[in-house]
Parts: C-alpha cells; sequence; structure tokens
C-alpha cells in the first residue's frame, strides 16, 4: 500500500532542475532570435534583384537598344519592383525592432522615416526642376537616376556610420560612385549602371553578409 504512495509523480507543476531551466532559456532565447532577426543577406539580394531586372528592362525599352521591351511593360515592372522591395524592406526591418524599447528601438525608427522624408524631398525637387525642362530632354532622367543614387548611396553612409555596418558603409560609398557614373555616361547607358553596377553592388554585399554574417 505504501508502495504505490511513495512513487514520485511527474506531473507538469514538477520544478525543472538547473540544467533543464537553463536548456529551456537558451531554447526560447534562439527561438526569439531566429524571429527577430533581420538578415542583411536577404535585404541586399531583394535590391539586388530589383535593380538588375527593373533597371534592366528600362534599359532594353529605349529605341537605341533596339527597343527589345515595350517603355510601359519597363516603367510597370520597375515600378512594381521597387514598391514590393520597399515593403518588405520596411515589413523585414521591423522585425529587429519588435520587443525593443529605448534608443535602439527610437534609433531604428528614425533611420527608416528618414528614407520616407529624404526620397519624397528629392521627389519634389526632381518633378520641379523636370518641369523647367525641355520635354523630351534626356537631362530628366540623367536627373532622376543620379539624385536617387546619390540620397540612397547617403542614407547607406549614415547607416552604415550608426551602427559601425563597414557593408552599409563600402555599398553606400559604392552606389554614390554609380551615381556620379550613370550622369557621365548618359542615356540609355545609365540605366545600365543603375542596373548592372548598382545592382551587382547589392549582390556582392549579400554574397558578404552570407560569408561573413558576423562582420
Amino acid at each position: 500500500m505504501n508502495d504505490d504512495a511513495g512513487d514520485p509523480v511527474e506531473d507538469e507543476g514538477e520544478p525543472l532542475s538547473a540544467a533543464e531551466s537553463l536548456e529551456l532559456i537558451a531554447r526560447q532565447h534562439e527561438r526569439t532570435r531566429r524571429e527577430l532577426r533581420v538578415s542583411p543577406a536577404r535585404l541586399f539580394a531583394v535590391w539586388s534583384f530589383t535593380w538588375l531586372v527593373g533597371w534592366g528592362l528600362v534599359y532594353l525599352s529605349d529605341d537605341t537598344t533596339a527597343a527589345l521591351v515595350p517603355g510601359w511593360v519597363a516603367g510597370v515592372v520597375v515600378g512594381v519592383l521597387m514598391i514590393g522591395a520597399i515593403v518588405y524592406s520596411a515589413w523585414h526591418g521591423s522585425k529587429g525592432s519588435r520587443g525593443i524599447r529605448g534608443p535602439s528601438k527610437r534609433i531604428s525608427a528614425m533611420y527608416g522615416w528618414m528614407w520616407l522624408i529624404s526620397y519624397a524631398g528629392m521627389s519634389l525637387i526632381d518633378i520641379r526642376i523636370t518641369k523647367l525642362l525641355p520635354e523630351g530632354s534626356e537631362l530628366t532622367p540623367l536627373l532622376w537616376s543620379g539624385t536617387s543614387l546619390l540620397l540612397t548611396g547617403t542614407i547607406y553612409l549614415a547607416g552604415g556610420i550608426l551602427w559601425q555596418d563597414f557593408r552599409q558603409y563600402f555599398l553606400g560609398g559604392w552606389i554614390i560612385v554609380c551615381s556620379g557614373a550613370s550622369v557621365l555616361v548618359g542615356v540609355p547607358g545609365n540605366f545600365l549602371v543603375l542596373s548592372l553596377a548598382g545592382g551587382g553592388g547589392f549582390a556582392v554585399a549579400a554574397l558578404v553578409s552570407v560569408v561573413r554574417p558576423g562582420d
């Protein structure tokens, strides 16, 4: 009779040992880290695809390249890709600030808003200047591609400095070099620079992030 009463009963309320508690904490920590981790390689890859395909199609739609792709198709594709990349980047980047409070979350939010505010201001300026240019002038695409690249590179430089991330910093410098090159080569070469040099820069950054994720 006493044997049954004296057997230890294991149930869900039984306290965990120290080793089991540490193991449980480690598993929960790893799960949280995976859920909140922002993958630079994934973001760089998305933008690499967007620039390579989108601007590549715009280049192929120009009359001087035999207009292999209808202009309206290239315009729609590059627009959809850009919007998609921006939405994905915002969603994926927000994972890193979930559950985080204080200066880190505030800095991340301010950096994210910097993209929107900067591009809104740049667009207003470029739209105004475009109206002052002759209709059909090749200066219009040079203006938009040059200023967009310059602003993108500058923001990446700022991000690299802010988080001490050399990948972002060097990518920003490379994009700024591409901005100058895109203006120098003229139309439609500027779109080829955007596609191959700009998209290629993002591809290299993605590869580096995979090979050396901790840098």
